[in-house]
């Protein structure tokens, strides 16, 4: 090879390199841009107005690590956040999305010690711990530019052709940046999809969409020191992003496909990115208008509870809005509402908790005009185990609520 064969060479995989550094660069540049402009605009609006939102920090207690000391931090700055009132079911009453009906992945960082950096959970670059954050335990990226962290599944490639993952975001109160789901495809990283409280972004090979997010969660007063539903669902090439009760982004043809994920985002001891609840699932059933049904039973994952409660989770009406319309258009079903739990806790009490469940869905969809004598319920505990309790994804697979046909 000459000279000026191998110099041509070598020019060509620097422009390649520099292309995709720079896309990739590119949607952080756009949530920083978002991020500076709504903070500028909270500055602007709340000029000469005294906040001591960093109060809670100094009396944080620490136990003598540098990580679980900012983490502590964080928690102590959202303590004011347990005491919102979450969202209702009826604002989600609209809601069309619906989880996967395999799980592949769960973990919600109960099981991960305060200070501690969770075992399901690869560290690829920063730092990250977890901890308490506004009530709930969550996995902090804390320092890192660009802080990434992905799931430990056994398959390297997990993401079937139709898959969902949700998770639950905490922007902190004190600002920060938006955050990225990185699609991976082996080593490569061909899409991104970024977030802020401004818009969503994809960025895709030779495609960027995005789309501003709704008034309700623009400023800074609604988005910040609150936490917030996130669910993407896949189908082939198509990607829909939803920020709680809201379908925000919409992509056609995402010009590719992914094999796993990665979280990322610039993390930082004072604004660290927070999230929690991650379940990533295969299939999700994004459109069952005009199908007749024939099945035995359906088997939900998108109905969800407040932790050891009865009480439903607004992101559960995408399944319950599924589950009225199968209804409606088959009038002569019916079914009886099984409670699912897994074996934590003692058989007695998931039991009990199991038939308040179902109780609770059976009251929710009569209050959506289904007939109540079309539907009875039964609470089965943990002894119908679907999967194995020995890994938080069985575990989440035995959590479940089904409907199985009663009628001829």
């Amino acid at each position: 090879m000459s000279m000026k064969t191998a110099a041509l060479a070598v020019s060509t995989a620097f422009i390649a390199w520099a292309a995709c550094t720079a896309e990739a660069q590119g949607i952080f540049d756009t949530l920083k841009n978002a991020a500076n402009n709504a903070a500028n605009a909270a500055a602007n609006k709340a000029a000469g107005t005294a906040t001591n939102t960093n109060g809670n920090a100094s009396s944080a207690p620490a136990n003598g690590t540098q990580n679980t000391n900012t983490a502590q931090a964080a928690a102590a700055n959202g303590t004011t956040a347990a005491a919102a009132a979450p969202a209702s079911l009826n604002a989600y009453q609209n809601y069309d999305f619906t989880p996967g009906n395999s799980i592949i992945f769960a973990d919600d960082f109960s099981t991960t010690e305060d200070g501690e950096f969770p075992d399901q959970w690869e560290l690829i670059a920063g730092q990250a711990v977890v901890n308490q954050v506004a009530a709930r335990p969550a996995l902090l990226l804390t320092d890192g530019n660009y802080a990434r962290v992905a799931p430990r599944v056994k398959a390297k490639a997990y993401l079937p052709t139709q898959y969902t993952i949700e998770f639950d975001f905490y922007p902190s109160p004190d600002g920060g940046y938006g955050y990225v789901v990185g699609l991976q495809k082996g080593t490569s990283n061909p899409a991104d999809i970024g977030f802020s409280n401004a818009s969503v972004e994809y960025t895709g090979p030779d495609v960027r969409l995005s789309a501003s997010a709704p008034d309700a969660l623009a400023s800074d007063s609604a988005w910040r020191g609150k936490w917030h539903h996130i669910a993407i669902a896949v189908k082939n090439t198509q990607l829909k992003v939803y920020i709680d009760q809201y379908r925000v982004l919409s992509v056609p043809d995402m010009k590719t496909t992914a094999e796993s994920f990665q979280i990322k985002g610039i993390g930082s001891h004072q604004t660290p990115q927070t999230f929690t609840n991650f379940r990533v699932a295969a299939g999700g059933n994004q459109n069952m208008i005009g199908q007749k049904f024939t099945d035995a039973k359906i088997v939900t994952y998108g109905i969800n509870f407040d932790i050891d409660k009865s009480t439903l989770r607004p992101e559960s009406m995408g399944t319950f809005n599924q589950i009225k319309r199968i209804m409606s258009d088959n009038a002569e079903l019916t079914f009886e509402i099984g409670g699912h739990t897994d074996n934590t806790g003692t058989a007695p009490h998931n039991l009990t908790l199991s038939q308040q469940r179902a109780d609770a869905v059976k009251a929710q969809l009569v209050t959506m005009g289904i007939d109540a004598a079309r539907l009875t319920t039964k609470g089965y505990g943990d002894t119908k185990p679907i999967a194995s309790n020995a890994t938080p994804e069985g575990k989440a697979n035995n959590r479940r609520v089904e409907f199985v046909r009663t009628s001829t």
